[in-house]
């Protein structure tokens, strides 16, 4: 992966020189996608969202509805302040044909926009025709037009459409906005795991044990749930197919703990004590074992893996208090992470690859999140004074941490930037804990 995290400047763009091809019915010509380069921590990009305008009447309630869920998506990414329309936005030209319109840079200018959006909604028969237009608000140049087509009860699809594709416009990486989070959802005293969008929305159960099935792992292509039930009194690994429901229960006695899919393949990490000590294993979707990955009289648990595969990290007591370790799959090599703290658990390698989450339990006894490189520099703190912080887990292009705190009084998840700004909750009825975010885009 390797692509350093990008956030914009006020200046100067970097043209990707691969081309975005545009339907010849829409516009004759492709158009150059930008990548706006800033520091961590940079101001969100100023961005004026204009209302879609409407060709017939009574697509107005459905231009509301895209409006809304295109700003709610633009601003969950963090990565754009949305700004309101100046006056007089549109000067001239054919207002129900986007590329046609002619659009007032200056009221732009006036507001310090960056960038402007906007866009037509058409409706043939039961077919909504969203055709969107993004400008470069500092030079008047169009960074994109392209046409959404979608059934009248899909907007949200329709809007998370254009959303992932201006996201992809300004960092040149998949977005979350088809992306999945796995969690623990606590009610009744019983514990299920279910399987919300990435925002938290249509959170649907997709474990019925009628007891407890927690520590839910989704493997890197989105169809392969692993998680553990007590339905039986000891914990027992199942692996769920999502295609078709299909449950493999992995048969061995003692202990399972923590299973963790290794990118690249379909095979799981996890915590076996049949052998008499709680060793790591890699596991196929079969569950059948594939190889045994640590050999250690110390207990090693909770393993995560870097981008291609080839490396593990992992939770050991081998020097004593719980430290995170990493461990060379090819080369059997392994070297001490953490350094500081006496209680650091829970690792979550970032799919970009150049950074690993991990919660540490502090001298108040606060259970907070931070972050540090890959070969052990950079250490940072996320989460500060706001009580327990667990779970921590990447978005699919790095950018983002979703993670569960009891900051509110009870168990929540929420979300923040990789670097910690904008924590806010998902809102979600109950309890939550354990949280996942699917690599599948």
């Amino acid at each position: 992966m390797g692509i350093p995290r990008l956030t914009l400047s006020r200046i100067a763009f970097i043209v990707v020189w691969c081309m975005v091809f545009i339907p010849s019915t829409l516009f004759a010509e492709s158009v150059k996608e930008y990548i706006r380069i800033t520091k961590a921590g940079a101001s969100r990009i100023p961005l004026v969202l204009k209302p879609i305008d409407v060709k017939k009447s009574g697509n107005g309630k459905y231009a509301q509805g895209i409006d809304l869920i295109i700003k709610d998506g633009l601003d969950f990414t963090g990565l754009f302040a949305i700004i309101k329309p100046p006056m007089n936005i549109i000067t001239g030209g054919d207002l129900y044909q986007a590329g046609k319109r002619q659009i007032n840079f200056a009221a732009l200018s006036s507001v310090r926009a960056e960038v402007y959006v906007g866009g037509v909604l058409d409706r043939k028969g039961k077919t909504l025709e969203m055709d969107m237009e993004v400008y470069d608000a500092l030079t008047g140049r169009i960074l994109m037009r392209r046409l959404y087509q979608g059934k009248r009860d899909e907007l949200r699809s329709l809007a998370h459409s254009f959303c992932a594709d201006l996201v992809r416009l300004f960092t040149g990486k998949p977005s979350i906005f088809e992306s999945k989070i796995a969690f623990v959802l606590q009610s009744a005293g019983k514990k299920e795991v279910y399987l919300a969008d990435f925002d938290g929305y249509g959170a649907k159960p997709v474990t019925n044990t009628k007891g407890f099935a927690v520590t839910p792992a989704l493997s890197p292509d989105g169809r392969q749930l692993a998680y553990l039930t007590y339905t039986n009194g000891l914990p027992d690994l199942h692996i769920k197919d999502l295609s078709n429901q299909k449950i493999v229960s992995v048969t061995r006695k003692g202990i399972k703990i923590d299973p963790s899919w290794r990118n690249g393949s379909l095979e799981l990490a996890t915590t076996f004590s049949f052998d008499g000590n709680q060793e790591l294993y890699l596991v196929r979707k079969d569950g059948t074992i594939s190889r045994r990955l640590t050999r250690h009289s110390s207990i090693d648990v909770s393993p995560t893996f870097s981008p291609n595969g080839k490396e593990m990290a992992f939770v050991s007591s081998r020097h004593g208090s719980p430290q995170i370790f990493i461990r060379n799959l090819n080369l059997g090599t392994v070297k001490r992470l953490t350094f500081k703290g006496k209680y650091n658990t829970q690792p979550a390698w970032s799919p970009v690859g150049d950074k690993i989450a991990f919660t540490a339990m502090q001298k108040n006894r606060e259970i907070n999140i931070f972050t540090i490189n890959a070969d052990g520099t950079g250490l940072r703190q996320l989460t500060y004074g706001a009580r327990n912080n667990e779970s921590p887990s990447w978005s699919p292009d790095g950018t983002m941490i979703v993670f569960s705190s009891n900051r509110g009084g009870s168990e929540k998840l929420y979300v923040m930037n990789a670097d910690g700004r904008n924590q806010r909750s998902l809102k979600l009825a109950g309890e939550q804990m354990q949280p996942c975010w699917s690599q599948f885009r």
